[in-house]
């Protein structure tokens, strides 16, 4: 259910931030929401401490809180017609404040609800239920945006449904059984436990080459709340329905690509490197769409391209790292994943009022592509001088005379 609000929101501010800004929509869409991801980018880092050294199933309910009251401000702001752009961004910028604390903890939070054999199947069904939300989200707030008259308050309507969502998270999470849940020691309280995670990634080049690819890949191209926006109401000219159904069918892809990774036993390098690229060349296509229809069409690919990139990263994440360094690792993660989307987003967003939305997804893509190609040689070489480390370790002990 909160997931559902979470995607009718998306939509439902995206379009509020249009239905305001007037001629300068891509712009404040931009800004919009490179505010919202900004936290991600400065207080992850932290978030991540906290998450392991709270207990998750505490620390969820109040993060879910703190994104329930700005959903609820800006719902009413919209409904009784007295938004504006500025309440946009402060309101988006306290959501994300506490999206940036809620997600290390919930992505961190899965490996302590099931054994370690089960983990890529988790991460996958997680995924599945995120991307089915996804699915019927976007179209239902499009629906109900177009049936309120299709301006700020029927977004309103919508985004005051995502504030009352969060109490379904906030009763799970109350009623779980706590003696099940296994978790990790927590993080020792002394100075230097930031310092000691970004140590542990450092020393690990298949834990950089995933961080690399996630970067370019969220920064550049998933931007799919500004390209969708742009393209389908200053190419396509169409309305608020459209817009949402692009989600829907983007959603279509991701869900199964979501299925398939939760059918997945093993996650390899060459799957998440394979993907990426995959993820990038659609992008670009969808760029290339001449019609509403075979843009449409085309989601359902890029969503599971994207689903399948995202899912195979997390999981490799999760399942190469120790417990008790996991939330500060996927803290990093998280902010260099979604953290780059402060800096991508006020770019697309400039591209797309400056050379056109197509340029958005263009350019989007093969930013993606050339970073995953540069993230794979930086990975070679950092494993080829690890390996000749360890042999010229090795090769001294092997010679020495025995120890008497």
């Amino acid at each position: 259910m909160s997931n559902t609000g979470t995607w009718m929101q998306r939509v439902a501010q995206d379009w509020l931030v249009l239905q305001l800004a007037g001629a300068s929509g891509a712009t404040a869409l931009g800004i919009t929401t490179g505010l919202q991801f900004l936290p991600f980018l400065l207080l992850t880092p932290v978030a991540g401490l906290v998450a392991d050294r709270v207990p998750k199933h505490r620390l969820l309910q109040l993060t879910n809180l703190g994104m329930a009251l700005p959903a609820a401000v800006l719902g009413l702001l919209a409904v009784t017609g007295t938004a504006e752009v500025w309440h946009v961004y402060v309101l988006a910028l306290l959501l994300g404040s506490a999206s940036a604390f809620d997600a290390p903890a919930r992505q961190s939070f899965v490996s302590e609800l099931v054994d370690p054999v089960d983990l890529t199947n988790a991460v996958g069904l997680n995924s599945a239920s995120f991307n089915a939300a996804r699915l019927v989200g976007p179209g239902l707030a499009g629906l109900l945006i177009a049936a309120l008259g299709g301006g700020a308050v029927g977004t309103g309507w919508v985004i005051l449904f995502n504030a009352v969502s969060y109490a379904a998270p906030i009763w799970s999470l109350r009623h779980l059984d706590v003696s099940r849940i296994d978790a990790a020691a927590p993080a020792d309280r002394g100075p230097g436990a930031i310092k000691e995670g970004l140590a542990y990634v450092r020393a690990r080049p298949d834990l950089l080459l995933m961080l690399s690819m996630v970067f370019f890949a969220g920064t550049f191209g998933l931007n799919f709340q500004i390209t969708s926006a742009l393209m389908a109401t200053e190419v396509f000219d169409k309305g608020p329905q459209e817009f949402g159904l692009l989600g829907t069918f983007l959603a279509i892809g991701s869900l199964s690509g979501a299925l398939l990774a939760a059918r997945r036993a093993v996650v390899r390098q060459r799957l998440v490197v394979g993907s990426a690229l995959a993820f990038g060349v659609s992008v670009m296509l969808a760029g290339l769409m001449p019609t509403y229809l075979t843009f449409a069409l085309l989601a359902p690919v890029t969503g599971l391209t994207a689903l399948t990139f995202i899912t195979a990263a997390n999981t490799y994440m999760q399942l190469h790292t120790d417990a008790g360094v996991r939330g500060r690792v996927m803290a990093l993660y998280l902010m260099i994943f979604m953290g780059g989307t402060p800096i991508g987003a006020p770019i697309i967003g400039w591209i797309g009022h400056e050379y056109g939305a197509r340029w958005t997804l263009l350019g989007g893509g093969l930013m993606t592509i050339v970073g995953v190609a540069l993230s794979a040689m930086m990975y070679l070489r950092l494993e080829r001088a690890r390996r000749e480390r360890v042999t010229a370790v090795a090769e001294p002990a092997a010679t020495a005379p025995a120890a008497f």
